[in-house]
């Protein structure tokens, strides 16, 4: 598996930003007092990296789905390495392997103008993963009652981190 320099540095870079974009989000309060509901702004540049380069002429420079995903736990390891929170890596990892997984699902049938929509099913498939992970953490079952609540959120925050990573596309992904 061969890398260019071109394409290695745009996954170096796109990790770097995601993992700003996630410690700057960690200082951010939630408006609501539900335990797991976040932003989930670091997912606009794992939309991006998907989709990124999705209708480029040059093939060599366009990330595969296999790139986004180092991409995406390179960021969580990262993040989690900040933290310093084994619970944080495995919610981390859990919710952001599920969130891809229905992202790249969706990658090849939405259209560049229904980005946002894979934003909406990696959100709620986000917190999918995580009560997953806290169900099996904790042993208590009851803890996806909080589900309902979640995809509330997730809807509301999926839309907006759909619709920036759309718009990124629009501006930067056909180079």
């Amino acid at each position: 598996m061969g890398f260019s320099a071109k394409k290695l540095s745009l996954m170096a870079m796109l990790t770097a930003a995601a993992l700003i974009v996630f410690i700057i989000e960690a200082q951010i309060p939630m408006p609501v007092p539900i335990p797991g509901a976040k932003l989930g702004l670091a997912n606009v540049i794992t939309l991006f990296a998907l989709f990124y380069g999705r209708n480029n002429r040059n093939a060599a420079d366009a990330l595969t789905t296999v790139d986004v995903l180092m991409v995406l736990v390179c960021r969580i390891l990262l993040g989690a390495a900040f933290s310093g929170s084994v619970l944080a890596l495995i919610y981390s990892i859990s919710g952001g392997l599920f969130a891809f997984a229905a992202e790249a699902a969706l990658k090849n049938i939405v259209t560049d103008k229904q980005i946002w929509v894979c934003g909406v099913a990696g959100a709620i498939f986000h917190n999918v993963g995580q009560i997953l992970a806290a169900m099996l953490i904790t042993g208590t079952p009851y803890i996806a009652a909080l589900l309902p609540v979640l995809t509330v959120v997730a809807i509301v925050t999926g839309v907006i981190s759909g619709l920036a990573a759309q718009f990124a596309v629009a501006r930067l992904g056909r180079r």
